[in-house]
């Protein structure tokens, strides 16, 4: 059972990932070619807008295995 050093240890490494993660957010915005790749469907009628972004979420998927990956060797 967690005593409360180490429930704090967790929070703090949860509250570093967030702001990582919030800060690539704000990064990945600033990538002109992402989210329109050529495998993106894009689907237009009248006022309604679908999109799913294919290409760019396998393209994400191979980046996130092969950096994982490296980082699972050490």
């Amino acid at each position: 059972m967690f005593g409360f050093e180490e429930f704090a240890k967790v929070l703090v490494l949860f509250g570093i990932v967030l702001a990582l993660l919030g800060g690539l957010l704000l990064l990945v915005g600033r990538i002109p070619f992402l989210g329109r790749l050529p495998g993106d469907i894009v689907i237009e009628r009248g006022n309604i807008t679908f999109y799913f972004p294919l290409a760019t979420s396998i393209l994400i998927s191979v980046l996130l295995t092969l950096l994982f990956s490296l980082i699972g060797r050490r």
